[in-house]
């Protein structure tokens, strides 16, 4: 019999409705890549549970070639955790789990045609990993179309997005209120000679009218309580004809997680953020939900771009 501590780790390993999901699955052998079809989730998530099941010693895996497979396992376990899946599984009646065994089919179905991989995973791609298909390698190589003049990067951080744009531009001058995190800044941008450094406040930017030919305010406004002054900031130094992007969350009501990135406001409205880029004098020529996290608390991302007139 499994003693108290063993009982809590199992029970545990089956609150978690994506392990339920797989283990439901797994009466079948399946791959990595064929959990991740079958349950439409990310191929990230889907390995991170199977390591713990596998942890658990209720599913086993398998390689073959360059795959691994993994099925149910319960001849490994004591009867008492065979009789904790079965009560569980016994009692599931789910549109949930009936959709995931559909596209298990659909999976299964691929597996016996031996589709090649880019046609197995069409209409997924963004799912799976392969090897150096990453979202910084697309982005490296999107952005060689990219010529830039100077860029104000506000809320800069340490450097991150300075370093990509930097091969592109003119010039990047950095600016972030935090004299720390520009310090980290300029350790990662020491070889980079056309990236500047700024200690300043979004607010009140210690910069000249018309200085720049493009602003950066990407997930900078949840830090302001005066968002429509920082836009305000943005366009005064932006020259005519020049682009101000922004990126920041949509409204939401999480205000534990907001506390803890140390947020002060909760994001905005699309219709609010527009009107505070028209105030101020921009042409908007987008301003959008342009994502939602898979996870949750599946928080949206708003994407604004928009033009000083010329005259």
């Amino acid at each position: 019999m499994p003693d108290l501590s063993q009982t809590v780790d199992l029970l545990s390993v089956l609150a978690d409705p994506t392990r339920v999901r797989l283990l439901a699955l797994l009466d079948e052998e399946l791959s990595v890549a064929e959990l991740t079809r079958a349950t439409d989730l990310p191929q990230s998530r889907v390995s991170n549970h199977l390591r713990k099941l596998k942890d658990a010693r209720l599913v086993r895996d398998r390689r073959e070639g360059s795959s691994s497979y993994y099925s149910l396992d319960l001849a490994q376990v004591d009867d008492a955790a065979r009789s904790m899946w079965k009560l569980v599984h016994d009692g599931l009646d789910d549109a949930q789990l009936a959709q995931d065994q559909r596209r298990r089919a659909a999976a299964l179905a691929a597996r016996s045609s031996r589709l090649p991989w880019p046609d197995e995973v069409a209409g997924q791609m963004e799912r799976h990993y392969s090897p150096g298909r990453t979202w910084e390698a697309t982005t490296r190589a999107l952005l060689g179309f990219m010529a830039l003049g100077e860029v104000l990067d506000v809320g800069s951080g340490d450097g991150v997005n300075a370093e990509l744009l930097a091969p592109h531009a003119r010039r990047v001058t950095c600016l972030d209120s935090s004299e720390r995190v520009l310090e980290a800044a300029k350790k990662r941008l020491e070889h980079v000679p056309n990236v500047s450094f700024c200690m300043g406040d979004m607010h009140a930017l210690p910069m000249a009218e018309h200085a720049f030919d493009a602003v950066l305010l990407l997930h900078v406004l949840t830090y302001s309580l005066a968002p429509e002054e920082a836009i305000a900031e943005a366009t005064r130094v932006l020259r005519p004809g020049g682009a101000l992007a922004l990126v920041t969350l949509a409204e939401h009501e999480h205000d534990t997680i907001a506390r803890a990135y140390d947020h002060v406001n909760h994001g905005f409205e699309v219709e609010v953020l527009e009107v505070m880029m028209r105030r101020a004098g921009l042409q908007v020529e987008q301003c959008a939900l342009s994502s939602r996290e898979r996870r949750k608390p599946y928080f949206q991302v708003i994407t604004a771009f928009a033009r000083k007139p010329s005259s």
